[in-house]
């Protein structure tokens, strides 16, 4: 009788509406509060804001689209490249005696950059132009004519449907400084408080090296001090720029000590064997870093051969190093104080290309196997390189002796990198898809897109917080159940009188 009573009990209380209504009304609550979690936290349509940068080198141009999540401005959204392209021609600073073509070199680029960038952010997309080693020395030499330059550049800038920015000349320490920001905040180093990646930049006209040491405050050498406060941390960091130490810029020092004499003909155990040009004095002396030095009587023109050998080129290199005059307690060069190099670096530009060329970016071959290989291919016969690269342009070609030896003597005896500790380089030329080098760093200084002050996070991720709320609702129904215990029929288990 029990028995039968409860079922009938039981049958009736899930059927009686009032119990129906609130277990639905409760369902649907905790449906509903669910859904709204989800969708409340579930990422949007990605909108996105650009910025671009022209990178005016002394040998080339070249333009760089950045874009970052629009609602993360000044916060932590990560700035990626999306476009680069390459402005056919040489630096602005060859356009001296033509500014005009200057401007007009860059419209190609800035047509690319157009298609690029979604045409309704067009007029928020701030544009820059950094010049850099080359305008710096075309400024050294003549100061109105790189004002006409920057005039006819910015004059065709203006006319793009950016917001163009301006145009000025980097000094060889934000070119520094901005190259080790950008490696930095491409590696998450920055953002996540590790051990900083040194930068070295080496280009046309001028090289830089930019690194944290556990050594260097700032007092012994104010002028090579840039501090930084990012993500909540510190950095002191050391940068120098060496202006003239460009690749391009040594070999005319070279070849300046080689025709002090003002031969007609000169030998260049930098250049391979079988290698012969006629090239002219004033266009070697074309510069202010040689341009003293041009001998009085030289003739119009010499000829310039190869004798392919790494070990007498590498002597010539030293020659335009000065490693006698230190007043600090340690020096690189030219009595530029540097403390002792410490931890990983990233050598990117020019490092990059030559060594990458040669097949020589694996740092892991032991020094002197580099130079072994480095030697071999210095001594091998003009004709035969010329064969072996038929698509390369022969500037480029006849120079990478040169340029990797030059490399070579920079990094162990300019920046007195060991055998042991030439292995903590890494020639790089992108960082997650974002070419190395100054442009995104002195971009993210002008957007202000690296906070001082680490940002606040959530306290769970999307997804620790949705599991976080189903477990809580499904909680509420369990309790919700639970309390319609009073309601559940019951039975005694003592006889019952009749």
């Amino acid at each position: 009788m029990c028995v039968q009573r409860l079922k009938m009990k039981e049958k009736n209380l899930w059927h009686t509406p009032v119990t129906i209504i609130i277990t639905v009304i409760g369902v649907i609550a905790i449906v509903a509060l669910v859904t709204v979690a989800v969708l409340q936290n579930k990422p949007l349509h990605q909108k996105y804001k650009y910025g671009i940068v022209l990178d005016a080198g002394s040998s080339h141009t070249a333009l760089y689209i950045y874009e970052w999540p629009a609602e993360k401005d000044n916060n932590t959204g990560r700035v990626e490249q999306t476009h680069s392209c390459k402005v056919k021609g040489p630096g602005i600073s060859s356009y001296a005696s033509d500014p005009v073509k200057a401007g007009e070199s860059l419209s190609e680029c800035m047509q690319e950059a157009q298609l690029k960038v979604p045409k309704d952010r067009h007029q928020e997309t701030p544009l820059y132009l950094g010049a850099t080693a080359g305008m710096r020395l075309l400024n050294i030499e003549n100061s109105s004519a790189s004002d006409r330059v920057f005039q006819a550049v910015g004059e065709a800038l203006q006319k793009s449907p950016f917001s163009f920015q301006g145009a000025r000349i980097l000094s060889g320490q934000e070119e520094g400084a901005f190259g080790w920001v950008t490696v930095n905040y491409l590696d998450d180093r920055l953002s996540q408080g590790l051990e900083t990646t040194g930068a070295l930049d080496l280009g046309g006209a001028s090289t830089q090296i930019s690194f944290i040491s556990d050594s260097f405050d700032g007092s012994e050498s104010p002028a090579n001090s840039v501090t930084f406060r990012l993500y909540g941390n510190d950095y002191n960091l050391y940068t120098h720029s060496f202006l003239c130490y460009g690749k391009d810029q040594v070999l005319r020092l070279v070849l300046a000590h080689l025709t002090q004499s003002g031969l007609g003909n000169v030998a260049d155990p930098c250049f391979h064997s079988g290698y012969m040009e006629t090239k002219n004095y004033s266009v070697l002396y074309d510069s202010p870093c040689v341009s003293d030095r041009k001998p009085s009587g030289a003739p119009a023109t010499f000829t310039h051969s190869g004798r392919g050998d790494f070990l007498q080129c590498q002597e010539m290199v030293k020659k335009v190093f000065n490693f006698t005059n230190c007043k600090y307690s340690q020096c690189s060069f030219n009595g530029v104080f540097q403390p002792l190099v410490q931890g990983p670096f990233g050598a990117f530009s020019a490092y990059y290309f030559v060594m990458n060329f040669l097949n020589l970016t694996d740092t892991s071959i032991p020094l002197e196997v580099v130079k072994e290989k480095l030697t071999r291919y210095c001594a091998t016969p003009w004709n035969e390189i010329q064969q072996q690269h038929p698509k390369v342009k022969v500037k480029y070609l006849a120079e990478y002796c040169f340029s990797g030896t030059y490399i070579l003597t920079l990094l162990t005896e300019g920046y007195n990198f060991t055998s042991e500790s030439y292995s903590d380089i890494k020639f790089i030329k992108k960082i997650k898809g974002s070419d190395a080098g100054w442009t995104l760093g002195y971009m993210l200084n002008l957007t202000n897109m690296i906070p001082a002050e680490a940002p606040d996070t959530p306290l769970l991720p999307h997804a620790g917080y949705v599991s976080f709320v189903t477990v809580i609702a499904l909680l509420l129904f369990v309790l919700f159940i639970v309390s319609l215990r009073p309601l559940w029929p019951s039975c005694s288990k003592q006889p019952q009188i009749v």
